[in-house]
């Protein structure tokens, strides 16, 4: 069913949002031009987009526990892996703008909230294959399934845990004494995304980045969004309309951009 709401949105984001030259600050417009804008291949891309196809011709069954908002899409309990891949995992272009998020910041460590199938793990690990990723999902089987993908490319540093975030994001920030980069794509609800914003605070510093992904998902996302950007701590954040980004750049004025991508 067409998401009449969701397209007024994006309507709305593309003829406010600006390019590249649009941009006065030195840090952003270099995060555009040299990440954001960076469309060229990547070798690394090839076997993790080869995985993504046998993913979408997989037959194979698997039950699915959903703990956050629920899908869109369907809400079966037995789906098939291909009917996961293609509704649930991120668009190529929006894994690989991931992947050279990584690459140019380099974080010591990563944690990503949603594993779903491991294809932005993957995306998250071999942009910067040295650093420790931990990524958690809420369903086991689909889990499963990431890890096999984790063993295809023979992934390091990867540490795949199960279970409710609210149960093990504070177990893993408890281990850290500070947090690089956090990916949330999971739980999309109004709630649950400030609640883990405030666990990650105290763990944030200067080179701190959290991606929210899905920013326009419904209303309570949207609030969401808006109550990170005024956030104190916060300096500076990009609005790609598909994911938000957080920076906490002290040496930044504190200022929103919206980016067309």
């Amino acid at each position: 069913m067409f998401n009449w709401r969701f397209a007024s949105d994006y309507l709305k984001h593309y003829f406010t949002a600006k390019s590249r030259h649009g941009v006065h600050s030195p840090f952003v417009y270099e995060l555009i031009d040299n990440v954001i804008y960076d469309f060229s291949a990547k070798t690394e891309y090839l076997s993790i987009e080869q995985i993504r196809q046998q993913l979408l011709q997989s037959k194979a069954k698997v039950k699915v526990v959903d703990l956050g908002a629920g899908s869109h899409i369907n809400k079966d309990v037995v789906k098939e892996v291909r009917t996961i891949a293609k509704n649930a995992l991120k668009p190529q272009r929006l894994a690989q703008l991931i992947f050279r998020l990584v690459a140019h910041l380099q974080p010591p460590n990563l944690i990503e909230l949603g594993t779903c199938l491991g294809i932005t793990s993957l995306y998250l690990h071999q942009a910067n294959p040295s650093a420790q990723l931990t990524t958690i999902e809420g369903c086991q089987e689909i889990a499963a399934v990431a890890a096999k993908n984790f063993e295809i490319l023979d992934a390091k540093n990867i540490s795949l845990l199960v279970g409710n975030f609210d149960s093990v994001l504070p177990e893993v920030l408890e281990k850290v004494q500070q947090t690089a980069f956090v990916f949330i794509d999971g739980n999309h609800t109004e709630e649950a995304t400030l609640r883990y914003f405030d666990w990650i605070l105290p763990k944030a510093y200067d080179k701190t980045v959290i991606v929210f992904d899905d920013i326009y998902w419904s209303e309570g996302m949207k609030a969401a969004w808006k109550k990170i950007k005024q956030h104190p701590q916060v300096t500076v954040t990009v609005d790609l309309f598909w994911i938000g980004l957080v920076f906490f750049k002290k040496d930044q004025v504190k200022e929103d951009f919206k980016v067309k991508f």
